[in-house]
């Protein structure tokens, strides 16, 4: 994970996102789980999607945890280069291209803005992540055997 633009002292909403991004590229997912709170919503990306077809976001533990098993945990390796960052209020913004690559070794780039929301214990309750599914699917490559 690189990150290129990070001033000042480490913003609650900033730590939340770097940790939950480590915890998504080294495969953790109960420490990734343990990032939430109780009654959080992960909407990745916002609006209708393939991951999401009626746009309502995975809410809850269960729910975040049925986000891991369906879409995280089919991805080989995630890399994360945050390429801007802006935190305040609660709240922290960060633009990020995600490659992800597949066991078989296809690979995607995600260029996104990842919207992440604490609460007074730094647990996530909210992540909001912008992109577009038609972009990112227009760079899924694949490579020889």
């Amino acid at each position: 994970m690189k990150q290129e633009h990070v001033i000042g002292e480490e913003h609650p909403a900033r730590r939340a996102a770097r940790v939950s991004m480590g915890a998504v590229m080294a495969g953790r997912k109960s420490e990734w789980l343990g990032l939430f709170a109780p009654d959080a919503l992960i909407e990745d990306p916002v609006g209708p999607s393939f991951l999401d077809p009626e746009g309502r976001g995975h809410r809850g533990r269960d729910g975040i945890e049925a986000f891991w098993d369906g879409f995280i945990s089919t991805i080989a390796n995630f890399d994360f280069a945050v390429a801007d960052s802006f935190a305040n209020g609660a709240c922290c913004a960060n633009v990020v291209t995600i490659t992800t690559t597949t066991g078989d070794g296809a690979t995607m780039t995600i260029d996104c803005v990842i919207v992440y929301t604490v609460d007074d214990d730094g647990l996530i309750t909210s992540l909001r992540a912008h992109w577009e599914p038609d972009r990112a699917l227009a760079t899924l490559t694949k490579t020889a055997r």
